[in-house]
């Protein structure tokens, strides 16, 4: 028999997409598998593991008796997308049977995650309740990719993003203005969008690089060595982006404390009115969010 725990158990900070901020916390990963990004900061206190079962099947029981008023379930850590089948299988199970109410899980993926999964493992997982994944693009640029250790070409990218979208599974994909210095900053969000407009996904959220102490990308900065865009250069970047990107129906969004510039906006509709905008900002017409009041 199942004791039911006073609390869920987490280990460490525990990160979520502002979206899923009434979701249920259900960490099954500790960490990234991957790890290796070189401007983020996050999970540097976990080593990467599959959480024993025993945990989780304690929080089922926490969450069946004190969490009925939330349907949605987010799943923890860094990409636990990238959990073997035979786990999310046995997960995705105990959810539907203990926490029957809920009807939507989501949980943060990566490039290496949605690889390992075959077009069928990806319909089951989608049959199974999974209808959202939340994917650290960050960049469609060779070349920045390649230098900030993401991962994975820019094609290799996009043909695995649209296989996880024709399975069910709705993409909501993060990219990171800033990443191509100012040498490649407009080349950055060119290839960025390219690469978004291929994918198609259902929504794009857009965040401005802080550079994070003891991280490489920060130690680089805090050297001379790593040049990010200003304030201005940061908006003209974002304008190359939203210029490149073509969504058949979907959402794009700069609303995250680290931009300049919050943009709310649905594309194709809005697009041309986000330009104007952008061009407005440009020209010194709209006001522009002060260095201290950006943050993560």
């Amino acid at each position: 028999m199942t004791m039911i725990p006073d609390r869920l158990h987490h280990v460490g900070n525990c990160i979520r997409p502002p979206s899923e901020f009434n979701a249920i916390l259900l960490q099954a990963t500790l960490g990234c598998s991957h790890s290796k990004c070189t401007f983020c900061g996050a999970y540097k206190d976990k080593k990467f593991t599959i959480k024993d079962r025993k945990y989780l099947e304690g929080d089922l029981a926490f969450a069946s008796k004190y969490c009925r008023h939330q349907d949605r379930v987010f799943v923890m850590d860094g990409d636990a997308f990238v959990m073997p089948m035979k786990h999310w299988v046995w997960l995705l199970g105990e959810i539907q049977e203990k926490l029957p109410w809920v009807k939507r899980t989501t949980c943060y993926a990566n490039l290496k995650s949605i690889k390992m999964k075959s077009d069928e493992d990806l319909a089951k997982l989608h049959e199974m309740g999974i209808k959202a994944v939340f994917l650290g693009l960050e960049s469609g640029h060779a070349d920045v990719r390649k230098s900030i250790q993401k991962g994975g070409t820019p094609e290799e990218l996009i043909h695995h993003c649209q296989r996880l979208r024709k399975s069910g599974i709705k993409l909501v994909t993060i990219v990171l203005m800033g990443l191509g210095e100012v040498e490649l900053s407009l080349n950055h969000a060119r290839e960025t969008g390219k690469a978004l407009t291929a994918i198609d996904p259902e929504a794009v959220s857009v965040l401005s690089l802080i550079p994070l102490p003891k991280t490489p990308l920060g130690q680089a900065f805090d050297k001379g060595e790593f040049k990010v865009p200003d304030d201005i250069g940061m908006i003209a970047e974002l304008r190359e982006l939203v210029k490149y990107t073509d969504l058949s129906r979907g959402a794009f969004r700069s609303v995250h404390a680290s931009n300049y510039l919050s943009i709310d906006a649905r594309f194709p509709q809005d697009k041309e009115a986000v330009l104007k905008t952008l061009d407005d900002a440009l020209a010194g017409n709209v006001a522009l969010k002060p260095e201290w009041m950006r943050g993560l």
